[in-house]
């Protein structure tokens, strides 16, 4: 090989040499460009083919089921969520690594039904249908509490810049140029400038169906402002005092007023009607004390402690009545000037330095829906979550409608109106609501069922419809004012709502289709699959086929998922 080397090294050198002789015979010398030498790349070696992990990916599956069950969970939209969560365990367990037969698996499985659990049991804590809304504080508790304010008189460019405008603007109820009301209008600019800016910002929905009920009333439009010191406009504002919604009733003075109140409803929190309740309320006081000053403040301390105040002090004039603090409390000599300090700037919000961005009034459609609908049904039917839907409709209390024969008049976002009918006239009665009911036995009274049932016994008999201290007769349904479980919600809505759901599966779900809920018993000391078999209503072949068992032996602690052909109503064990 090296000789065979060289002489090919000879063979090219000669030939080298006799072109270049050949060139300089012809007269001419040819440059000859040196070439890079060509480097030769190796092939790129192929790509190892990496194995997928069947087992990795069927827990990525069954992890996207997961959480889209989480999510559809904080939308209120629980038959939604029980089918996710359903979806995710049955991939686990229909898989050929079933939960029994692969570790990985297996940890995958009861770790997801822990966590399916805990996310239902914070789901009836927060919300189980029967737990009332959360109220939110009243402004006029925070107002009235500030007890110090500024005793500097108001600043002389301030009372300019009012008497300026007062003198541009139009108001129907007199408003004084005096200390009082400057410095409120001082303290808006201030220290509760956020506070009356939100108010502003939230009334701007509710102000011309107030200002259309007033004007049809012949009452002074001033007096619309009146929830901004009230209530910012909140509808389900609560003080310490209990005065409830928009215009912070009294449980009394609003049912002296036409506000329906009991264990479902509470019509005080609903803007529309209780505004019609309070324009009443208004002229009623007006008609007592011929000036709209006293009937502001009797508003807020009862007419009966401003007659009082009158008769002793022998005045009958707001101003001079509260010039001292011998005849009325702090708060009610402070609640006049207050709103009309209020309704002089919501009425020139820019010429005191506010930007104001209204919040523009929801579109709303009405939908008449049976007796018991719960509002987390109507909230996935319409697409929607289930707080939009308590919002739209402040007066129900709690997150089903009453449960007396009859319809019930709810709003629902604009554009859902046709698909929610349309779902309820598809749905099955039992699918409108999870509700437990207690037919009475002979001899039992309601503290004796309240008692057994462990219920509260008042909110046993106002679900009901009843006084604490009825008599209840044998045969007798009675509604048992706690929710089951959020698992039987959905169990519940297997034939109707689940259904209406699956149709239009989530984007998340990759295989979605109508998944019977399952039902997770944890295995205790004794007992035998023969024995869960009758219990729930099933059959033996069928719990082995769905837990991967080979023999019929059962370990104690182990969970069995258990699906019923019949729809058990046992509860999760």
């Amino acid at each position: 090989m090296l000789k065979r080397f060289k002489w090919l090294t000879a063979v090219a050198v000669v030939t080298s040499v006799s072109a270049a002789c050949s060139s300089a015979q012809g007269g001419r010398v040819t440059q000859v460009t040196p070439q890079p030498p060509v480097t030769v790349q190796p092939a790129a070696p192929a790509l190892a083919v990496v194995p997928v992990d069947p087992v990795l990916d069927l827990l990525a599956r069954a992890d996207r089921h997961f959480e889209t069950g989480r999510y559809e969970l904080t939308l209120g939209h629980l038959a939604r969520a029980k089918v996710a969560f359903n979806t995710s365990l049955e991939l686990l367990l229909e898989s050929p690594h079933g939960a029994q037969a692969d570790v990985r698996v297996k940890e995958h499985f009861n770790r997801l039904v822990d966590r399916i659990a805990a996310l239902e049991l914070a789901a009836l804590a927060t919300g189980d249908g029967f737990t009332e809304q959360t109220a939110e504080p009243a402004s006029i508790d925070e107002l009235l509490a500030i007890s110090t304010f500024d005793t500097t008189a108001p600043t002389a460019a301030t009372a300019e810049h009012v008497q300026a405008d007062l003198q541009q603007t139009a108001h129907d109820i007199p408003i004084p140029l005096n200390e009082r009301v400057l410095r409120y209008v001082e303290l808006f600019q201030g220290r509760l400038r956020e506070f009356l800016a939100s108010g502003l910002q939230r009334g701007a929905q509710y102000l011309p169906m107030i200002q259309s009920v007033f004007r049809a009333e012949g009452l002074p439009l001033d007096l619309a402002y009146v929830p901004l010191i009230e209530s910012a406009f909140k509808p389900t504002a609560l003080s310490r005092a209990k005065a409830k919604g928009v215009w912070q009733f009294m449980s009394a003075t609003g049912r002296e007023n036409g506000l329906k109140q009991d264990w479902f409803i509470d019509e005080r929190s609903d803007p529309a009607k209780s505004t019609v309740a309070a324009a009443k309320y208004f002229k009623t006081l007006y008609r007592m004390f011929d000036d709209w000053h006293l009937a502001m403040a009797s508003y807020n301390g009862g007419p009966g402690r401003m007659q009082r105040a009158i008769r002793r002090s022998g005045r009958d004039d707001f101003w001079t009545l509260t010039s001292t603090s011998q005849f009325l409390p702090r708060e009610t000599r402070d609640y006049v000037p207050m709103i009309l300090a209020a309704v002089i700037i919501a009425k020139n919000p820019t010429q005191y330095g506010f930007d104001v961005i209204p919040t523009l009034e929801p579109a709303v459609e009405t939908v008449e829906v049976p007796a018991a609908v719960d509002l987390r049904r109507v909230a996935e039917w319409a697409g929607r979550s289930a707080d939009e839907i308590q919002q739209l409709n402040p007066e129900l209390r709690r997150w089903t409608t009453p449960i007396r024969v009859g319809t019930y008049k709810l709003k629902v976002p604009a554009g859902t109106a046709d698909v929610v009918t349309e779902r309820i006239q598809d749905a099955g009665p039992n699918s409108f609501n999870a509700l437990q009911w207690h037919v009475v036995k002979r001899g039992e009274t309601l503290s004796a069922i309240a008692k057994k049932l462990r219920v509260n016994r008042t909110d046993l008999a106002e679900a009901n419809y009843l006084k604490a201290a009825s008599k209840v007769t044998s045969g007798q349904k009675l509604l048992i004012p706690r929710m089951p479980s959020v698992a039987l919600l959905a169990r519940a809505s297997v034939s109707g709502a689940v259904q209406t759901a699956s149709a239009e599966p989530a984007a998340t779900l990759d295989n979605a289709t109508e998944v019977a809920p399952a039902i997770v018993h944890r295995v205790k000391p004794g007992e035998t699959l023969f024995a869960l078999a009758r219990r729930y209503q099933t059959t033996i072949e069928q719990l082995k086929r769905l837990n991967r068992l080979v023999g019929s032996t059962l370990r104690v602690g182990a969970r069995l998922v258990i699906s019923s052909p019949l729809g058990s109503n046992a509860q999760q064990q």
